[in-house]
């Protein structure tokens, strides 16, 4: 009976001594990462007007799931963030996580400023492919997709009806000189002039390409071709019917307001400025670009990426990386096209009376290469264009483009 009692206690203290063992190995093994337990605070960079909401309406449903962790937004414009995370970085002044366009990522990635995706298998399969190219650089993806965005032709149905809206750019510039002689005051199409991002579509005739079919061939810009060149024609033709207006009137913001506050008849933006046009009572439509000379399909544009990107001097990356990857799910993608109108990264219906034109254009669009020599294309076809659209000679400020971008 002794033995028995015995053999019962030594059996019970080693089923005891088993489960306090398995039990310590369980916590050691967790699948609940150690920062879920500590107090942090994550800084985002994003810019204003909708997606500083974003960031902020996102960080109130993470901080539900993840109470230890605090979102602290930042006003930083996309295109501002990545130099200052490289200038403040070393300084401990930058952000974990910031927005910018997928084009910045050679910069970043030279400077050694950004960290890569985590787990970029599983990203791609959930994004859109067109966004995951768009943010892999390389062979090596960076960052995580919030939108996808190109731009189109708004026009104002109480100024013009939509089958009037011109489908060529022959026909547009024929209609713009009838439209402005009979109303002083008013344009009857607007488009950043000088922008680079926007005149690259004069340039893309003829299967023109920036750096190649392909975007990766930095050595050679392609901008003084002989396509390139007659494309620009139009973008001087343009010049001449709008009797060369003056070029501040035709950045970015000013055509939005013209088209906003109901003085032009057509503008060329994206989805980023919807919400402006509704809050303004503007009855407006969208429709692609028209199609150059010599063509029948709507003229090429940009398609680009913001992405969310992981700081490589935050203190916190596994954080930062998990609430980018919160962004990404369906719930938050629609709520950054409810508050921002821009395009989900991620293949999800939403609804919107103007999205038929961006994804018709969508068709026509290439991503914006991702070669080093990208931070020279800017400038120096932003000043071809000013060039281009006071008058001069179309040969000469292409050449010149095309060797400022080699520099």
């Amino acid at each position: 009976m002794k033995r028995n009692n015995i053999k019962h206690i030594l059996a019970d203290g080693f089923f005891l001594i088993l489960a306090i063992m398995l039990c310590s190995c369980t916590k050691k093994n967790s699948i609940v990462p150690e920062w879920k337990n500590t107090n942090i605070k994550l800084t985002v960079w994003e810019s204003t007007e909708g997606p500083d909401e974003f960031i902020r309406q996102a960080g109130k449903e993470y901080m539900k799931l993840h109470p230890n962790i605090e979102i602290l937004y930042v006003n930083v414009n996309s295109s501002n963030a990545p130099n200052s995370n490289i200038d403040q970085g070393p300084l401990g002044l930058s952000a974990d996580l910031f927005a910018a366009p997928n084009d910045q990522i050679p910069t970043c990635v030279s400077a050694n400023a950004i960290l890569p995706t985590e787990n970029p298998e599983e990203i791609r399969k959930s994004v859109l492919g067109a966004c995951s190219k768009a943010l892999t650089y390389n062979g090596t993806m960076y960052g995580y997709p919030v939108s996808a965005e190109t731009y189109a032709v708004f026009y104002n149905k109480d100024l013009i009806r939509e089958n009037q809206v011109p489908k060529t750019w022959d026909d547009l510039i024929e209609w713009i000189k009838v439209f402005n002689a009979e109303n002083p005051g008013k344009q009857g199409f607007v488009m950043p002039v000088t922008g680079a991002y926007y005149t690259i579509v004069f340039a893309t005739k003829n299967g023109n390409r920036l750096f190649g079919s392909s975007g990766e061939n930095g050595n050679t810009p392609n901008m003084n071709t002989a396509a390139a060149k007659e494309g620009m024609k139009v973008l001087q033709n343009l010049g001449e019917a709008m009797n060369h207006l003056d070029t501040s009137y035709l950045g970015d913001s000013s055509c939005v307001g013209m088209f906003q506050s109901g003085n032009a008849a057509m503008c060329v933006t994206g989805l980023w400025s919807v919400n402006g046009f509704v809050n303004a009572g503007i009855n407006f439509g969208v429709v692609p670009m028209p199609s150059l000379p010599g063509e029948s399909t709507p003229a090429v544009t940009f398609s680009g990426t913001r992405g969310m990107f992981v700081s490589a001097y935050s203190k916190h990356p596994k954080e930062a990386a998990d609430f980018a990857k919160f962004l990404l799910t369906p719930e938050m993608q629609k709520l950054r096209f409810n508050l921002t109108q821009a395009m989900p990264a991620i293949d999800i219906q939403v609804e919107s009376p103007y999205m038929a034109g961006f994804i018709k254009q969508l068709e026509y669009a290439v991503p914006m290469p991702l070669v080093s020599q990208m931070s020279k294309f800017w400038d120096a076809l932003g000043n071809a264009s000013y060039k281009v659209w006071m008058g001069e000679d179309i040969s000469d400020a292409m050449e010149i483009c095309n060797a400022d971008i080699l520099k």
